[in-house]
């Protein structure tokens, strides 16, 4: 008995804006050591960005991210500069 090949995978472009939301959680690799933990920040930043979730100050203290190293309030300061340069 054989099986099939897995589906292609296909990645969003660098330039999408779910990419450079998933780009800045995974920036944060030394803080947010949990990969799955930083997936779900990603998630969250996009659809903040797409106006539909919460604020970063909001997002990290709701999120259950294992943070390392520092605090929640200079984690969300960071993610919020990251985010002012994507969306100029």
């Amino acid at each position: 008995m054989t099986s099939l090949p897995p589906p292609a995978t296909k990645y969003f472009p660098e330039t999408s804006l779910e990419k450079q939301c998933y780009n800045i959680a995974d920036s944060f690799k030394e803080n947010i050591p949990i990969m799955n933990d930083r997936n779900r920040l990603g998630f969250n930043l996009y659809r903040f960005v797409k106006g539909e979730g919460d604020a970063p100050e909001v997002l990290v203290r709701s999120a259950k991210l294992k943070i390392v190293g520092i605090t929640k309030e200079e984690l969300a300061k960071k993610i919020s500069e990251e985010l002012s340069k994507i969306k100029n």
